[in-house]
């Protein structure tokens, strides 16, 4: 399992975020899922293919209980690259949760299975298949003998505002971000205190590639006693990028002072209070005069 896979995991399976996400985007706000009523599924299931044994996982898997009563399991697929064979998965880890109930003996009560596909694209909206006819060249003439199955995608970037302001937990904080890059503005981050600051942070930096955030947040727990927020994060990257500017405009005083033995490497890094490797770089930019 890839490290973005298991970084997305964290944040969502907090029983808080788990049941914020499920209540706006199944059940526009209503608060129908308690956190009290949520417990961890085993996500493993297992298939046999080619005379092997093959292992295959939900994202985040939950049992929602009402009292005593197993009345549903909802699960996660997170996606930031659209997957064409998506209702193949779904139908496969749905089918796999219904064959565990089929041989579980002690199981009284059987449940419905329902899974949702968050998909952090922002470039276009999800337009691979939605449902399972749709992965098939079917004659017409047998369309009605094959059985369809849908998948439930949702959008995350395309949520409206007045859907993110919905959301009570820190998952807002991710919806809010990925709406401002798909719109191509600049990202206002909020002054709320986050509740799971460190699994966001990682969550942030599987997602988008960057590890400013994690860097950012490592220097803001050094710096700061109580809670943490996204103005917090933000303002140390936005830092790190205007110090990083002025030290690439010294680019040339760097390889001058280089190339004339007025200083070391090391005495340059330890000057701009940054790494070696990094006076290397800004270095390597300018040209070496003949």
């Amino acid at each position: 399992m890839g490290a973005k896979d298991i970084t997305e995991k964290n944040l969502e399976a907090y029983n808080d975020v788990f049941a914020d996400i499920v209540n706006v985007l199944l059940f526009n706000g209503n608060r129908l899922i308690k956190e009290k009523e949520l417990e961890a599924d085993t996500k493993d299931s297992m298939f046999k293919a080619d005379g092997k044994i093959h292992q295959q996982e939900r994202d985040v898997s939950k049992f929602w209980k009402n009292g005593e009563i197993r009345i549903s399991i909802l699960g996660f697929e997170n996606q930031t690259v659209q997957d064409y064979k998506m209702p193949l998965r779904v139908i496969s880890y749905d089918g796999a949760s219904y064959k565990q109930q089929l041989l579980d003996k002690k199981l009284k009560k059987n449940y419905p299975v329902a899974t949702l596909v968050l998909y952090f694209g922002t470039d276009t909206k999800w337009v691979a298949p939605k449902n399972l006819l749709s992965c098939f060249d079917i004659p017409e003439e047998l369309k009605p003998f094959v059985s369809d199955y849908k998948i439930n995608v949702f959008n995350i970037a395309w949520l409206s505002k007045q859907t993110i302001d919905m959301f009570q937990s820190d998952f807002k904080f991710v919806a809010n971000y990925f709406r401002s890059k798909r719109l191509n503005k600049n990202y206002v981050p909020s002054s709320e205190e986050l509740q799971h600051s460190d699994e966001l942070m990682k969550m942030f930096t599987a997602l988008t590639g960057d590890k400013s955030f994690e860097t950012a947040y490592n220097k803001v727990i050094l710096e700061k006693k109580g809670g943490i927020t996204m103005c917090d994060v933000v303002e140390r990257i936005e830092n790190k990028g205007a110090d990083r500017g002025r030290i690439e405009g010294k680019a040339e005083i760097i390889r001058k002072m280089l190339d004339t033995n007025f200083a070391t490497e090391q005495q340059i890094a330890d000057l701009l209070k940054i790494s070696v490797k990094e006076v290397k770089k800004i270095a390597a930019k300018v040209p070496v005069q003949a």
